[in-house]
This record gives structure tokens, C-alpha cells and sequence, in this order.
């Protein structure tokens, strides 16, 4: 029996939680600046092509970038990074947004990886996995989760929640790249009907009763992931 979430059932304009982790459960962020890199490899393919034409990186070629940007066939819509995983939450526009995306995007990072690390061979552990999420309880649930999922991370070295997707549901950052505004839309007072108490996106993840793990279930979730 293959590897739950394995197998991928991909449809234009779904909504999939996608995640990976390191081979034998290895880190795969040992510094800031990895976390730094990946992300930055995140902006550069989902950058709109009008922007990524402004900017300015020594040594590196945009144009390369604009070749391959998928700005046009993914939505980002949460993610966090963890010591030894990944969290992506995505609606792809085609149906195969999200194959392109994370072949370049990890190919990417394993050659920077590896290069800085002076180590040879795979990083992630077999493919990543995809499961497509259908319902809304679990679009919003699955975003709060990953949000969550830094808090409970206690590193010396690298403070997690820095880099997750939250500060731009909380207004804190900005850009067009990440879009939280969809999932930002079901807790404005014309949309909030399953959440009548919550008083705000930030309310529903911090102070939400229940856990966002037991709502979504084997269902996305990896038992020992």
C-alpha cells in the first residue's frame, strides 16, 4: 500500500496542504539563513513577473526566475517552516501548479544546502505529499494549524515563527506572495458565520477551543510526521 498522500489527486483551482521533511528525519534548517534562502526561493517563483522585472540581486539572474515563475498558477496561501519539515498550504490554478513548484523549489534549496553543507544526495525523505483539502472547516483549520505549529518549537539557534506565514494574517508584514486574504475574508462580519464568537483571525487561531489537529485527522495529517 503506497505512503498516504502519496498518490496525488490534482484538480485546477483546489486547495491542497503540502508538506515534506528531511531524510531520516534530519534537519533541514540548521540557521536563520536557510530558512532565509528558502523562503526567498518561495518569492522568486510566486513573485508576479512585473514585480520580480524590479528587482535587484547581485549575482543572481532574474531572468532565470521569470522563465520559471508560477505566479500565474499558484496562490500561497499559509506556510511554516519547522526544524526538520515543511508546511505549504496552496491553491493551484492548473493542474499542475504545484508538481513545477516543488520540483523547483526543492531543487533549489537541496543545491544550496548541499553546497553550504558540503554534503552530496537527497535532503527530503521519498516525495512530498499532497492532500487535497475539500471542505472550508478544513481550509481554515489547516491554516491555523500550521500557524500554531512554530509556537510549540524551542530553538536557540532559530526563533520558528519568524518565519511562518502569520505575521501577514496579523498585518504585520506585506507582500505579493503570500495571500492571506481569502482565508482572511471568512472572519469579516458579512462572511463569520461558523465563527460567531471568534472576534478575529487571530482569536480563532490562539484562543480556538479545539484542536486544529483532532478537526483534520488522518485525513491530512501524518500520525508520526
Amino acid at each position: 500500500m503506497p505512503s498516504k498522500n502519496i498518490v496525488k489527486q490534482y484538480i485546477e483551482d483546489g486547495y491542497y496542504h503540502i508538506y515534506n521533511r528531511g531524510v531520516e528525519k534530519r534537519t533541514i534548517f540548521q540557521d536563520e539563513q536557510d530558512c532565509i534562502i528558502f523562503l526567498h526561493y518561495l518569492k522568486l517563483y510566486l513573485t508576479p513577473v512585473e514585480e520580480l522585472q524590479q528587482l535587484d540581486l547581485p549575482g543572481m539572474k532574474i531572468s532565470k526566475f521569470i522563465s520559471l515563475n508560477l505566479s500565474q498558477e499558484i496562490n500561497l496561501l499559509a506556510f511554516a517552516l519547522m526544524p526538520n519539515h515543511i508546511h505549504l498550504q496552496i491553491k493551484q490554478k492548473t493542474s499542475d501548479g504545484i508538481v513545477k513548484l516543488m520540483k523547483r523549489l526543492t531543487t533549489a534549496y537541496v543545491m544550496y544546502f548541499n553546497r553550504k553543507y558540503k554534503r552530496v544526495g537527497s535532503l527530503f525523505q521519498n516525495r512530498y505529499k499532497a492532500a487535497l483539502i475539500e471542505t472550508d472547516e478544513y481550509l481554515l483549520h489547516l491554516s491555523r494549524y500550521i500557524h500554531l505549529n512554530p509556537v510549540k518549537i524551542i530553538d536557540k539557534a532559530i526563533n520558528f515563527r519568524d518565519f511562518s506565514s502569520y505575521p501577514y494574517y496579523l498585518g504585520q508584514k506585506h507582500t505579493s506572495w503570500v495571500k492571506p486574504q481569502e482565508i482572511l475574508d471568512y472572519f469579516s462580519s458579512a462572511q463569520r458565520k461558523d465563527f460567531k464568537d471568534v472576534l478575529s483571525y487571530q482569536s480563532f487561531v490562539e484562543d480556538y477551543k479545539e484542536s486544529a489537529a483532532e478537526i483534520l485527522g488522518s485525513l491530512v495529517l501524518e500520525e508520526d510526521f
